[in-house]
C-alpha cells in the first residue's frame, strides 16, 4: 500500500506545469501603462496660472508709471527670459531622470527577487506533482475501503490533507509572484517611456538654448554702446531703483492684502463655529429647563395624590365614609372562588430619569479651495524668525564683493544692495526659507527672482542667467534658485542681492557672512 496518494495524475501535473509556465509568459508579455508625466506637468502649469496672470498685471502697472523712453536692455529680455526657461527645464528634467534611474534600478532589483523566487516556486511545485504521481493515484474513497489499518489510514489521511494544502498555499504564492512580476515589468517599461521622454525634452531644450545663447550675443554685439552708454546715466539708475521700490512695494502689498483676507476668513469661521456653539448651547438649557419643568410638575402631581390619600384615609377612619356592603354573587357565580381584593394602583414615584440627548454633530465649516495665486504668496515663514537670523545668513554665491551697500554709482544714487563677483552658471542659493514671490526678467535687474521671508523681510537676487524656482515655489535656506550672470545688459557677471525690511533696503553685510 502506497504512503501517500493523490487525485492528480501525471497527465494532470504536465497540463498545471503547462499553465504555470503560460501565466509566467503572458506576465512577461503585459502591456506597460502609459506615462502620466505630461498631465501631471499640464495640470502644475495650470495652477500656476492664475499666479502668473497676476503677476504680468503688476508688472505691466510698473511699465505704465514710467516713461515710454526706448531702453536697450528690453530688447534682451525676451532672449535671457528664453534662456533662463530653457535652463530652469533642463535642471528640472536632470532632477528627474536622476529620479527615474533610481527607480529603474530598484525595480530592476525587486524584478530579480521576484524571478528567482518564482522559479525556486515552480521547482517545488514540480517537485510535489512528481512525488504525488510516483505515489499512484488512489483517492480518499478507494483508501477508506483498503480494509488496511484504521490507524495507518488516518495517517495517510492527514498528511494528504497536509501536503494539498501546501500545494494551495504554494500556488496562490506563485500567482502572487507571477501578478507581482507583471506589475513590476508594466512599472519599468512606464519609467523607461518617461526616460525617453525626458532625452527628448532634453535635446529640444539644448537646442533652444544654443539658438536663445547665439541670440542673445548677436544682440549684444549691436547694443553694446547703447548699453554702456545708458549704464551711465544716472537717470537710469535712479528709474531702476524706483522700479524695483515700486516692485516690492506692489508686492508687499498684495501679500498684506492676501493675509489679511486669511485672517478674515479664520474669524468669519471662528464667528461661525461661535455661533453653532452658542445655538447648541441654548438648546441643550432649553431642553434643560423643560426637563426641570416637567420634574416638577410631576413632582406636585404625586404630593396632591399623596394629600388626596391622606385625606380619605382620615374620612374612613373618623367614620365619616361607611363601607360599601359586598355585592351580592349571581347564583351561576356561586361556586366561582373569590378574587382577592386587588390594591390600588401606586403612582409611580421614582424620579423622572430620561437619557440624556445625543448632541448633534457639529458641522465643519468647509473652507472653499484657496486660488492658485493666493496660496503661491501666502507666507511661508512665521513672522520673526528670519529677524533672528541676523548675523547667521551664509553668502548667496560664493565670490568678490565688487560693490557695496551704500557705495556711490558714479554720479547716479548709491548702491541698495551688493554685487557679488561669480562666473557664469554658478549656483545662487536662497539665504534663509521662505516663499518665491516674483521670479521675472525685470529692466536694470535682467532675471530677477524675490522671496518672502515673512515679518516683511525679502531678500532680492538680480542679474541672474537663470531663474530654477517659479513664483509660489517654497524654498529651504541654502537651497539653488537661480544661476549667475549678466542679465540685464549687465557689464559682468554677478550677483546684484538686496534685503528689504518693509520695502526699504538695508545693508546685507550685518546679516550676511561674505
Amino acid at each position: 500500500m502506497p504512503f501517500l496518494s493523490s487525485r492528480i495524475g501525471g497527465r494532470a501535473a504536465a497540463v498545471l506545469l503547462g499553465l504555470l509556465l503560460a501565466l509566467a509568459g503572458g506576465a512577461a508579455q503585459a502591456a506597460p501603462k502609459a506615462t502620466e508625466r505630461s498631465k501631471q506637468k499640464a495640470v502644475a502649469e495650470a495652477e500656476r496660472a492664475g499666479l502668473q496672470q497676476k503677476l504680468s498685471a503688476l508688472k505691466r502697472d510698473i511699465s505704465q508709471t514710467e516713461s515710454a523712453k526706448d531702453n536697450a536692455a528690453d530688447t534682451l529680455a525676451e532672449s535671457e527670459g528664453a534662456i533662463s526657461n530653457a535652463n530652469r527645464a533642463l535642471r528640472d528634467l536632470a532632477v528627474e531622470q536622476g529620479e527615474t534611474n533610481v527607480k529603474l534600478g530598484q525595480l530592476g532589483a525587486e524584478q530579480t527577487r521576484l524571478a528567482a523566487t518564482v522559479e525556486q516556486q515552480k521547482k517545488q511545485l514540480a517537485k510535489l506533482l512528481r512525488e504525488q504521481y510516483v505515489a499512484g493515484n488512489e483517492d480518499r474513497i478507494k483508501l477508506l475501503l483498503s480494509g488496511d489499518n484504521p490507524n495507518r489510514i488516518n495517517r495517510d489521511l492527514q498528511m494528504m490533507a497536509y501536503v494539498s494544502q501546501a500545494q494551495a498555499r504554494l500556488l496562490e504564492s506563485l500567482r502572487a509572484n507571477l501578478r507581482a512580476v507583471e506589475t513590476n515589468q508594466a512599472e519599468a517599461q512606464n519609467a523607461k517611456d518617461e526616460l525617453a521622454e525626458i532625452a527628448a525634452e532634453e535635446l529640444q531644450q539644448k537646442a533652444l538654448l544654443e539658438q536663445e545663447k547665439g541670440r542673445r550675443a548677436a544682440l549684444l554685439a549691436t547694443l553694446s554702446k547703447r548699453l554702456v552708454a545708458q549704464r551711465k546715466e544716472a537717470g537710469n539708475v535712479e528709474r531702476d531703483e524706483q522700479r524695483m521700490a515700486g516692485l516690492v512695494d506692489k508686492l508687499a502689498k498684495l501679500i498684506e492684502e492676501q493675509a489679511a483676507a486669511a485672517a478674515a476668513e479664520k474669524r468669519r469661521l471662528e464667528q461661525v463655529a461661535a455661533a453653532k456653539a452658542a445655538k447648541a448651547k441654548a438648546e441643550q438649557e432649553a431642553r434643560l429647563l423643560a426637563r426641570a419643568k416637567a420634574a416638577e410638575a410631576e413632582r406636585e402631581r404625586l404630593a396632591r395624590l399623596k394629600s388626596d390619600k391622606a385625606d380619605k384615609a382620615e374620612r374612613n377612619k373618623a367614620g365619616s365614609i361607611k363601607p360599601a356592603p359586598p355585592a351580592k354573587l349571581d347564583p351561576i357565580d356561586a361556586d366561582e372562588p373569590k378574587l382577592a381584593h386587588k390594591p390600588e394602583a401606586r403612582p409611580d414615584t421614582r424620579p423622572d430619569i430620561r437619557p440624556e440627548p445625543k448632541p448633534e454633530p457639529k458641522e465643519e465649516a468647509v473652507r472653499a479651495p484657496a486660488r492658485a495665486a493666493d496660496v503661491a504668496l501666502a507666507p511661508a515663514a512665521p513672522a520673526g524668525a528670519f529677524a533672528g537670523l541676523r548675523g547667521q545668513l551664509r553668502a548667496p554665491v560664493a565670490g568678490k564683493l565688487a560693490a557695496r551697500f551704500g557705495a556711490k554709482r558714479g554720479d547716479g544714487p548709491s548702491w541698495k544692495g551688493v554685487f557679488i563677483r561669480a562666473a557664469e552658471g554658478s549656483d545662487i542659493h536662497a539665504v534663509a526659507g521662505g516663499r518665491v514671490v516674483f521670479s521675472e526678467w525685470l529692466r536694470g535687474f535682467g532675471n530677477l527672482i524675490i522671496v518672502d521671508h515673512g515679518g516683511q523681510y525679502m531678500s532680492i537676487y538680480g542679474n541672474n542667467q537663470s531663474l530654477l524656482k517659479r513664483a509660489g515655489d517654497v524654498v529651504k535656506g541654502g537651497e539653488p534658485i537661480a544661476s549667475a550672470g549678466n542679465s540685464g545688459g549687465n557689464e559682468e557677471s554677478g550677483l546684484y542681492f538686496e534685503l528689504r525690511h518693509q520695502g526699504r533696503a538695508f545693508d546685507p553685510a550685518t546679516w550676511v557672512k561674505f
